[in-house]
């Protein structure tokens, strides 16, 4: 129980420091959000509404610092997460409730796949080492050294420019009707999976060559000699023996690629033009959106926190001795 006590506590003062920095950091940046705002929409905002724009974009000079920084939390508590600058005057939350699910879908079901894949060629690879099966590594070696964004630009080269097979940009096709229907379904797919290609190649080299070398450092272990010495099969062996304890370090990892799945594959979302969240702030970026930027740095932020949340609560079933050193 104090482990988890002792955690929670941790977490939550990670929380309270991020939302922090996440009020003060624009607010150091050069440059004034209303007076971009201004020059963008020049000749349809009247100037004297400058003093009301402030007080929506909580930027109020006759304000305090301090009230302005527990007027952000109480906003932050009501699910307020400002006014998007550059797609005024639409709530950055609506921005962010739309991006969200397509990094999510895309992302997120791509990285566990790597992830479920990896790992599994990983404890084969570990376990079978000195045979054909090494024949693999300096394969998942290149690819752990390639940027997946050249990777991304080489399937669309091969099989969105040369072959036809696949578009090169957008989410769906525009011929469709938005919908939970079969037509809309297929399309998403259809168009999602070179990304989904690119991160699954780029990423599954690294889950594969570390639950490998786990796998060779853990296969020596006592424990694991013995359960062999006992005649247990030797699947049951290298399953419930050896990748149960080579698995921990690899749950840290993957608990770290969920929680940044939020942010997306900024690069690739860009070099597709898939309209997730990785996109998004991209976009937010360069058009000094600080609202919109504010509000998806603190959905990464806690996205991380959560996924490190739920590793540490797996971490702590799959190895009590965390628990009793805690």
């Amino acid at each position: 129980m104090k482990f988890f006590i002792r955690r929670a506590v941790f977490y939550v003062i990670t929380a309270w420091a991020a939302v922090t920095l996440n009020f003060f950091i624009p607010r150091l940046l050069p440059g004034d959000p209303v007076q971009s705002l201004l020059s963008r929409y020049q000749g349809n905002i009247d100037v004297n509404a400058v003093k009301s724009l402030r007080v929506l974009f909580g930027l109020d000079s006759q304000k305090p610092l301090w009230q302005q920084y527990f007027d952000y939390f109480g906003q932050l508590f009501h699910g307020d997460l400002g006014i998007s600058l550059q797609s005024f005057p639409t709530p950055v939350s609506e921005i962010i409730g739309q991006s969200l699910p397509w990094t999510i879908g895309l992302v997120g079901m791509s990285t566990i796949i790597a992830f479920v894949l990896g790992t599994l060629l990983g404890i084969v690879l570990g376990w079978h080492r000195g045979t054909k099966w090494d024949a693999l590594i300096p394969l998942t070696t290149f690819f752990s050294s390639v940027p997946y964004f050249w990777i991304a630009l080489i399937a669309i080269a091969v099989f969105g420019v040369n072959l036809g097979w696949f578009p090169l940009s957008g989410s769906y096709s525009p011929d469709v009707m938005p919908g939970l229907n079969m037509s809309f379904i297929a399309s998403v797919c259809y168009y999602s999976f070179l990304p989904a290609l690119t991160i699954v190649i780029s990423s599954i080299a690294g889950w594969i060559l570390g639950m490998r070398n786990m796998i060779v450092t853990v296969s020596s272990e006592d424990y694991v000699t013995v359960a062999q010495a006992k005649g247990l099969p030797e699947s049951d062996v290298m399953f419930h023996y050896a990748a149960r304890n080579a698995i921990l370090p690899q749950i840290s990892g993957f608990a770290l690629s969920l929680g940044f799945v939020v942010s997306g594959t900024l690069v690739m979302e860009q070099v597709f033009s898939y309209q997730g969240i990785g996109y998004r702030l991209l976009q937010a970026t360069s058009n000094n959106d600080y609202p919109l930027m504010q509000g998806i740095f603190l959905i990464i932020t806690f996205s991380v926190l959560i996924a490190n949340i739920l590793a540490d609560i797996v971490y702590a079933l799959l190895d009590p001795r965390t628990r009793k050193e805690a």
